[in-house]
């Protein structure tokens, strides 16, 4: 099977290149901006033409944390829209036989019942410092099912809660809250500093999922879903960010005091998904204990580290 795996490049893409290799698919190809720019009609049609994909798993997105979802939400809206939107259409026409949309815990409502069912999705506006990325994505939704019932397309929806792992985005400006407190406790044991600050009250509670796990489950909707309607993929735990940043500091070295900045906006107040859908019909249910995600992913961190400076040194 030719499948193109939009944003393949990127963090969770190179962890669904390897799953998809496992299970012996061997026509995947990995596609990324530097490609094509999906938010561009001509590019995103050029890129069906090209490739000729019989199955597309669309993961690029433009995503950040809260920080960045407030710096660019007009930037967010657009290009998430635009690149899911032009490249549904591009891949009706084409012909396409398959299309996986992989959409966010963020198009849920702010105040969702927990745990987070997919019947709850259009119950209420996001949570407001990342609505226009959460629908955005949203939009995928409505697009997969009008269609499937005017067209017959095949479109199926996975929607992920915040991924972590080896590979992850850890730049200040657009993380996610893992690899930033990953970063900043790191950075604070290299440097021996006393404090560190946080964002927030710490009384927001998420729920994490590891890369290779949402990997593997991507590939059971590519296999396995059979409607439009949205599943969840989640690993069903729910910690507060306050637990989490003591979490990460213990298990990076650092002893130090945490310091809560309230004005920082706390986000959604809670996340955490009901996957019993995605256990019922993909067989799907995340393996990775999250300590030893957390471990694998500060263990990885360091080394990435430690490689740039003997780079730089060499240099």
């Amino acid at each position: 099977m030719r499948i193109v795996v939009t944003g393949g490049t990127g963090f969770l893409g190179r962890h669904l290149m390897a799953a998809l290799s496992a299970r012996g698919y061997s026509g995947a190809v990995a596609i990324g901006r530097r490609d094509y720019d999906l938010t561009h009609e001509a590019d995103s049609r050029r890129m069906i033409e090209e490739r000729k994909p019989e199955a597309i798993i669309h993961l690029a997105a433009v995503v950040g944390g809260i920080g960045a979802n407030r710096k660019h939400p007009g930037s967010y809206f657009y290009g998430n829209l635009m690149m899911g939107s032009l490249l549904m259409e591009n891949a009706r026409r084409g012909g396409v036989k398959r299309f996986v949309s992989i959409g966010t815990i963020c198009s849920y409502p702010k105040f969702t019942p927990v745990p987070f069912r997919e019947e709850e999705l259009w119950n209420g506006y996001p949570e407001e410092t990342n609505a226009p990325y959460g629908l955005a994505k949203k939009m995928l939704l409505v697009q997969s099912a009008a269609y499937r019932q005017e067209f017959g397309f095949d479109a199926v929806n996975a929607m992920l809660v915040n991924l972590y792992g080896p590979g992850d985005n850890f730049d200040p400006e657009s993380s996610h809250v893992i690899p930033a407190l990953i970063r900043k406790c790191v950075e604070a044991v290299e440097r021996g500093d006393t404090e560190i600050e946080v964002w927030g009250t710490g009384k927001a509670t998420r729920e994490f999922l590891y890369v290779e796990d949402a990997a593997r489950g991507i590939v059971a909707a590519l296999e396995k879903l059979t409607d439009s309607e949205p599943v969840n993929l989640g690993a069903g735990r729910e910690i507060s960010i306050r637990d989490l940043a003591g979490m990460i500091a213990e298990r990076a070295g650092f002893r130090g005091r945490l310091v809560w900045d309230p004005s920082k906006p706390d986000g959604q107040p809670r996340r955490c998904l009901d996957t019993s859908r995605a256990e019922r019909l993909l067989g799907w249910t995340a393996e990775t204990p999250f300590e030893d995600g957390l471990t694998r992913t500060i263990a990885w961190y360091r080394d990435q580290r430690t490689r740039a400076r003997a780079e730089t040194t060499r240099v």
